[in-house]
């Protein structure tokens, strides 16, 4: 696995993003960009990420980036890559980012259609399990026990949407999952997807501490805890084989998966969350557990 020694010194996040004090999008798009390099082309709708890529016509960002509506990020990539194919240019990867809302919610639709004809791009997901650039809304990725704004009880009901096994029936070319907190993790997978060909989709959990409620110091601590307790599990799928790596994977081989009582207990999110369904929540990642050790046949 890479460490951060291995990693390229260019920057294409320049000093000055808009986003929040332990923002876990921003670590993690630091080192997206730095493994998929400068002919990269960036389509992503209203969201945290653009606030990171700043007002026009200024950017701290050193790569190509189209903003478009909320629900048709995946539709404006296909267009790019057709573009791109029209004009006989072919060394430059494009990518389709969103948020989980603009994802698991509103823009799904376009991305399976996409997914489904295979067309030639990166979509990647930054899961911060909320809508968290207007006002911490619930969306079908908040996991269960969590308050929000929108939540009509103090805490949401319903546990979250399992959008990896959605995405994996798409039969594509790559799927990986990965966290802002584990860069050499990230690094290498989106090395690997950028070399890839037909839709390729990359889950990374984002921790936020605005919307989570801890300390901005605490983001990597965070994203390792829920790596820890198995609420992340760092995989890849290819050819419908799929293999833990990193963290996950030696959690796996030792046995030392933490419960998840430390990881809620640290994010102000979960402070309302009673007793019963923190038990509920403990069951189902268990469940998720032992189904992907199965299939890593671990």
């Amino acid at each position: 696995m890479a460490t951060t020694l291995d990693l390229p010194g260019e920057e294409f996040i320049l000093p000055g993003t808009r986003t929040c004090a332990g923002c876990g999008l921003s670590i993690a798009y630091r080192y997206i960009l730095k493994a998929l390099g400068p002919k990269t082309i960036v389509t992503l709708p209203a969201c945290c990420l653009t606030i990171l890529h700043g007002i026009y016509p200024k950017t701290p960002i050193a790569v190509n980036a189209v903003n478009n509506t909320f629900a048709s990020t995946a539709a404006s990539a296909t267009g790019l890559v057709a573009g791109l194919k029209a004009r006989g240019i072919n060394d430059f990867t494009v990518v389709g980012m969103a948020g989980d809302g603009g994802t698991f919610d509103m823009g799904i639709q376009a991305l399976s259609g996409a997914a489904e004809r295979q067309t030639d791009f990166i979509y990647i997901c930054y899961d911060n399990e909320a809508y968290m650039n207007t006002g911490v809304q619930r969306s079908s990725a908040t996991p269960l026990g969590a308050y929000t704004t929108t939540t009509p009880v103090l805490t949401k009901q319903q546990p979250k949407k399992n959008f990896l096994k959605i995405m994996e029936a798409h039969n594509l070319s790559y799927l990986a999952t990965t966290c802002s907190s584990y860069p050499g993790d990230l690094y290498e997978k989106f090395l690997k997807a950028k070399n890839k060909k037909g839709t390729r989709f990359m889950h990374v959990a984002s921790p936020c501490p605005a919307g989570w409620g801890y300390p901005a110091s605490d983001t990597v601590k965070i994203g390792r805890l829920a790596v820890e307790s198995g609420v992340v599990i760092l995989y890849e799928v290819e050819g419908g084989e799929l293999k833990l790596t990193g963290k996950s994977l030696n959690i796996a081989r030792s046995g030392r998966k933490k419960r998840v009582n430390e990881y809620l207990e640290a994010q102000g999110r979960f402070s309302k969350m009673p007793a019963e369904l923190v038990e509920e929540f403990q069951k189902e990642v268990d469940r998720n557990w032992d189904d992907v050790l199965r299939r890593a046949k671990l």
